[in-house]
């Protein structure tokens, strides 16, 4: 059986769960903070995220509650799954990026790689992003 990984991301954001669900499900806002791509925050909605590098990747949204919750298939076999919980005047965002095989050694690579970009630079980009607007 294959050995299934999960990428977490815990990021505090200056700017309320409203502000942080328009970045996640606007598609203007999106693509300044990650890719551009005709996403919305309705369940059953299939869209693409142009990922530079690799193309047109289709995504499906399997989950949408409003300043909550966010999930969306990304490529087939990734989920990702982005939680919204108010903390004293901000928002703490939490992402699960999960269904990395890491018996694959392509998932692997992926795995090893996109941990450090969505720790780095992907999330604290729409944080920044999020808290100028609210600023």
């Amino acid at each position: 059986m294959s050995e299934i990984a999960t990428i977490t991301v815990d990021q505090y954001v200056a700017a309320s769960p409203e502000r942080v669900w328009r970045a996640l499900t606007d598609p203007e806002t999106h693509a300044r903070w990650w890719a551009p791509g005709d996403i919305a925050g309705v369940v059953g909605h299939r869209f693409h995220l142009e990922m530079p590098g690799f193309g047109s990747i289709p995504c499906e949204v399997l989950e949408a509650q409003p300043h909550e919750r966010f999930v969306y298939t990304f490529n087939g076999d990734w989920t990702l799954t982005w939680t919204l919980v108010a903390e004293g005047t901000g928002t703490r965002l939490l992402l699960e990026h999960s269904g990395f095989d890491l018996d694959d050694t392509r998932a692997r690579a992926a795995f090893e790689r996109m941990g450090p970009g969505w720790r780095d630079v992907v999330v604290p980009r729409l944080a920044a992003l999020v808290e100028q607007a609210a600023a």
